[in-house]
């Protein structure tokens, strides 16, 4: 019997891939808003269409969960904005002008 670690290097990674995006688009918020959304869409874009170039599945599948993971972080990145609104996370007082309830 023959084990295959495919699905489970590429389960692992995409966790690791996410978790690497999540503390990212919190700090890019904090420290830029939402002015850099246009980056996530590029690097989306262009890991899913170099995805497509690469023939090992391991290495093309986790491009392309890279690329599905920024744009994902797209609307993340103006939740993270609302949540920061609410008061859930940390505004930076540098921007307060930014949002709407800028109470601090």
């Amino acid at each position: 019997m023959e084990l295959y670690f495919t699905g489970i290097i590429i389960a692992i990674s995409t966790f690791f891939i996410i978790g690497f995006f999540h503390p990212l688009v919190i700090k890019v918020e904090y420290y830029t808003g939402t002015h850099l959304w246009w980056v996530f869409l590029l690097v989306g874009v262009c890991s899913i269409g170099a995805a497509m170039f690469v023939e090992n599945a391991i290495l093309s599948s986790l491009i392309g969960v890279f690329g599905a993971s920024a744009l994902w972080s797209i609307g993340e990145l103006f939740s993270q904005k609302k949540r920061v609104e609410r008061g859930w996370f940390p505004m930076n007082p540098r921007r307060r002008h930014e949002y709407q309830h800028a109470e601090l």
